[in-house]
């Protein structure tokens, strides 16, 4: 069973807190904004919809089956925020399937975070979020692979980073690097990562 990455996940906390001391400071000039990209106001909402990698970074069993680490991944997602710094977001993520251990091994999810959002200039954003995953897993494999085969479903931590460059008002886009902890068949659990780009429409 792997560990999440202490690192990145102090670094997300640390992000958020420079979130929040950044919010605080810059609260009384929000309303004098005279850019069109102006930090959004309390209340606002977004879906979005982002493509890209995912990155199987798993074990290959005992046999002497080829393995693949790469697929495409895509995510679509809603989210809010409480206030110009802090908010939630609901989404489904596909991260594709592998080759692996003589089968196939995929997963997909559904997530809930809490998200974060730095303001940097009047149109770019770093971003971070820290919440759950319920995935989804399922593995076929070759005999003799050692690894065992059959569906899974359970919730783990799941958190991401990333930035956000506002085009106008309503469009955004989107680089994003998620990791998400995913139980498979035999009680393993293992993480499966993300790198993608997309678009946010704002409401």
């Amino acid at each position: 069973m792997k560990k999440p990455n202490r690192k990145i996940v102090s670094l997300l906390a640390v992000v958020a807190s420079l979130a929040a001391a950044v919010g605080a400071q810059a609260q009384s000039s929000e309303s004098s904004a005279s850019s069109p990209y102006a930090i959004y106001g309390s209340g606002n909402s977004y879906i979005g919809l982002n493509a890209g990698r995912s990155d199987y970074s798993m074990g290959n069993g005992t046999g002497l089956y080829s393995a693949d680490r790469y697929d495409v991944a895509y995510s679509v997602y809603a989210g809010s925020y409480f206030n110009r710094n802090f908010g939630f977001e609901f989404g489904y993520l596909d991260l594709g399937s592998v080759n692996r251990a003589g089968g196939r091994t995929k997963a997909d999810g559904i997530n809930l975070s809490v998200v974060g959002r730095l303001p940097i200039g009047s149109s770019f954003n770093l971003l971070g979020k820290l919440g759950t995953t319920y995935g989804r897993t399922d593995v076929t494999s070759g005999t003799g692979s050692g690894v065992t085969a059959g569906t899974e479903k359970e919730f783990g931590w799941a958190y991401g980073l990333g930035a956000e460059y506002m085009f106008n008002p309503q469009w955004s886009a989107v680089l994003q690097y998620e990791e998400h902890d995913l139980k498979f068949s035999g009680g393993d659990r293992d993480r499966i990562t993300s790198t993608s780009l997309g678009l946010r429409y704002r409401f």
